[in-house]
């Protein structure tokens, strides 16, 4: 099957959730509805036809006239120190899926080498859960890469307890992903914010802060200019930075376009970054004073 037309591509994915639907409507009959009449080989079937759609979607590349064009340049989306959790730079598709123009996406999360906050480490027992401001970047400022109008904007999704334990993480994995695959793109990424960059280049932040973005769509903004604050909704383990271009503004038919973060590139998987203003959005420097001889 054919992905590679955003109609076709489209199309797949609401098939793929309206098929996750009926197996689980049919479980639940089968459950709840005494004397509910269901085969249970005939209750797989929709199953099996959605893993068909969803492995044939994660594993359609780009297209070469996207894949193969050089990286977009664009200033970073975060200020400070940053290390790479998920990158391009390691592998592509970097997330293990090309679906919702994720191929080339990365994910950040803060880590300041200065100052009380560090990064929880990964917790094999306990704590199981933990609160969004035990995280360093958790509420850090978030900021257009370039000049760009607002195509997207939602910041109503509750910020949930951290996924960053063994416990935490089958849930995430086994239940959480599913429901939010199955409720589409929107409950997947988050609370998020599409930037619309020109000549058919968009920009998608995931993640964000409940109730933290500082724009609408149809609004124009510059480059770094603050647009929201790091958070932790949609299917995430901790507060990090999701970040991706794309050939389109809608997540189900979007093709991912490789970029580069100017004076930085892309940290691979590990590595870290420092992050400032661009130069043209910092104070100039105060002259010294003091008395000539």
């Amino acid at each position: 099957m054919s992905v590679r037309k955003p109609v076709v591509r489209k199309t797949a994915m609401i098939l793929f959730r309206l098929l996750q639907l009926a197996f689980l409507v049919m479980v639940m009959g089968d459950i709840f509805v005494p004397g509910y009449p269901l085969a249970w080989a005939w209750a797989f079937l929709p199953l099996l036809l959605a893993c068909a759609l969803g492995i044939a979607v994660s594993r359609s590349a780009p297209p070469p006239e996207t894949a193969d064009r050089p990286p977009v340049e664009v200033e970073p989306p975060v200020r400070g120190r940053w290390a790479a959790l998920n990158s391009p730079a390691t592998k592509t598709p970097s997330h293990g899926t090309h679906a919702y123009g994720q191929t080339y996406a990365i994910d950040i999360a803060a880590e300041p080498s200065e100052g009380p906050r560090h990064r929880p480490a990964f917790a094999k027992l306990w704590p199981v859960v933990r609160r969004g401001r035990a995280f360093p970047a958790y509420e850090e400022p978030l900021f257009a890469v370039a000049d760009a109008t607002v195509v997207h904007a939602k910041d109503w999704m509750r910020d949930h307890l951290s996924r960053n334990s063994l416990a935490g993480f089958a849930y995430l994995m086994l239940i959480e992903s599913w429901v939010r695959e199955t409720s589409g793109p929107s409950w997947i990424v988050g609370n998020h914010v599409v930037l619309d960059l020109g000549d058919g280049v968009y920009a998608m932040y995931a993640h964000l802060r409940r109730g933290s973005l500082t724009v609408r769509p149809g609004d124009r903004v510059h480059t770094g200019q603050r647009i929201g604050l790091c958070g932790n909704s949609g299917n995430s383990t901790e507060p990090h930075v999701h970040f991706q271009l794309m050939d389109g503004p809608d997540l189900d038919s979007a093709h991912g376009i490789p970029f580069s973060w100017r004076g930085i590139g892309i940290p691979a998987n590990g590595e870290t970054i420092t992050a400032e203003a661009p130069t043209s959005e910092r104070s100039p420097t105060p002259p010294l004073s003091g008395r000539s001889s």
